[in-house]
């Protein structure tokens, strides 16, 4: 009988980690960004939420309303991301071309470790600035809901654009240099 017992509730935790999973595969799926995104994509132009945050490529901290008057994208990522690593040279080129225009790339390494962090920007060469965010704290304002996502601000701090998932494609390439010229006008 304990056998029995054993193997119901065994196959009850299966049961659940499978709902769950199959919960999670949903969500991921059915992701079309949080209601930040939505607006950007709407063509309308929400204010990006402002923070504060330890800088990893250089010591102290970094406030995104600082960046007013500059064209930002704000980019949201992890080291253990896959497609993370397939866009960033993307946005390492778009941040070379652009910064003398008045543009800025800012990485937001969120629900990672710092070493981790760090060892991401030497093996990709990321150069422009990165901000820390271990716990996730920024990911909610934003409606981040995956990684990575980017939101390219204009000069005022309004989301011109929003980029669930990996700007990876050439079509993704060709819309963040539309959004970004359209961001510094």
């Amino acid at each position: 009988m304990a056998r029995r017992a054993l193997l119901v509730a065994q196959g009850a935790a299966v049961g659940l980690v499978a709902l769950l999973l199959g919960l999670l595969v949903w969500k991921l799926v059915s992701n079309q960004g949080g209601n930040l995104a939505r607006a950007a994509n709407r063509g309308e132009r929400p204010a990006a939420p402002n923070f504060t945050l330890d800088r990893l490529d250089r010591g102290g901290k970094l406030t995104l309303s600082d960046l007013r008057g500059k064209a930002v994208a704000v980019n949201f990522w992890a080291s253990w991301c896959d497609p993370c690593k397939q866009e960033s040279p993307y946005l390492e080129q778009a941040w070379i071309e652009n910064r003398a225009k008045g543009f800025v790339v800012l990485g937001v390494d969120a629900n990672d470790f710092r070493s981790d962090a760090r060892g991401f920007m030497r093996k990709y060469g990321i150069t422009y600035p990165v901000v820390y965010d271990g716990p996730g704290k920024t990911l909610g304002g934003y409606g981040v809901k995956g990684f990575p996502e980017t939101y390219v601000l204009d000069r005022e701090g309004r989301v011109v654009d929003a980029f669930v998932g990996a700007i990876a494609s050439d079509a993704d390439r060709v819309r963040l240099r539309r959004a970004v010229r359209q961001a510094l006008e």
